[in-house]
């Protein structure tokens, strides 16, 4: 087995802290009398791992001080139905932020109800509204698995300016917005995929790599440039086929990367954690933008 030099970037303790950070500013706005912020998740139908997510979601809400309002649909809920339910979410002045979460059954086409929710309750941050803001810059809620990204990097003192970021993954839900907001950072920015000729080569050439394409141990040792930030999004269970127990596992061969790289991402404990928390922070930011009250980016 590689050695491990490669220094840990623990997301899992990052996240805890920035939820006693958000967990303090609630207190102290609502010792002032205010309300507390809201997050309204909406789950449609029985997904188990949908279940679970909300539930983990709702147990970090209530450590942060935040008021859920989340609501379980049955699967066979009309498009209209949810439609009507968001609209409701966007008129109640308790909700801050609004989460729909995937996947839906297979008889609803999420975009047109995502499209719905307003773009200043939009807790994960993908509304084309908030991806426009992005693309120019310019202040609003950020899409959470990339910003967790962020604050990882700003966190350890990893400064992307000047650095050649390779992005693999090209999907709205990580790849673009990550590769958008490398760029803000200054950084010199690859997006790689599925189609990209010699993967390996364009990887190799990378200061900084974000594996986010779903496939389990993907990015090998040999791809990665001695002394690269191996930072890695993906989160696939695996099988072992003797004895039948599954683990998690990342698009990062972990072993071997942690032999080459200079710091990496753990999974679990790495990027995911911070998902969760930058979805709180984008509640605690849409209540503070709400009231005027500082807030910082």
């Amino acid at each position: 087995m590689a050695i491990q030099t490669a220094r840990l970037l623990d997301g899992k303790a990052l996240a805890q802290k920035i939820q006693s950070q958000l967990a303090d500013r609630v207190a102290e706005w609502t010792a002032d009398g205010r309300r507390a912020p809201g997050l309204a998740v909406l789950r449609i139908g029985d997904d188990p791992a949908s279940a679970v997510y909300v539930r983990n979601k709702e147990r970090s809400c209530e450590r942060v001080g935040i008021a859920s309002f989340g609501q379980h649909l049955d699967a066979n809920t009309s498009a209209e139905t949810i439609a009507a339910e968001i609209d409701r979410l966007n008129a109640d002045d308790r909700v801050d932020g609004i989460l729909l979460q995937l996947p839906l059954p297979a008889h609803l086409d999420p975009v047109p109800l995502l499209l719905r929710i307003d773009p200043d309750k939009d807790a994960d941050g993908l509304h084309p509204t908030n991806l426009g803001r992005l693309v120019r810059n310019e202040t609003g809620l950020r899409s959470c698995t990339p910003a967790g990204v962020m604050e990882i990097l700003k966190e350890y003192a990893i400064d992307p300016s000047g650095q050649h970021a390779v992005v693999i993954g090209r999907s709205i839900l990580v790849g673009k917005p990550m590769a958008l907001m490398l760029l803000e950072a200054n950084a010199t920015v690859t997006i790689a995929h599925s189609r990209t000729p010699d993967l390996a080569a364009t990887v190799r050439q990378a200061d900084i790599v974000v594996a986010a394409v779903g496939r389990p141990q993907m990015i090998t040792a040999d791809m990665l440039k001695p002394g690269a930030v191996a930072i890695d999004v993906g989160i696939n269970r695996i099988e072992n086929p003797e004895t039948g127990k599954g683990k998690l596992v990342g698009d990062l061969e972990f072993d071997g990367a942690a032999a080459i790289a200079s710091a990496i991402t753990p999974v679990p404990g790495g990027v995911g954690p911070m998902t969760v928390a930058m979805l709180l922070h984008n509640t605690v930011r849409s209540y503070a933008r709400t009231h005027g009250l500082e807030f910082g980016e």
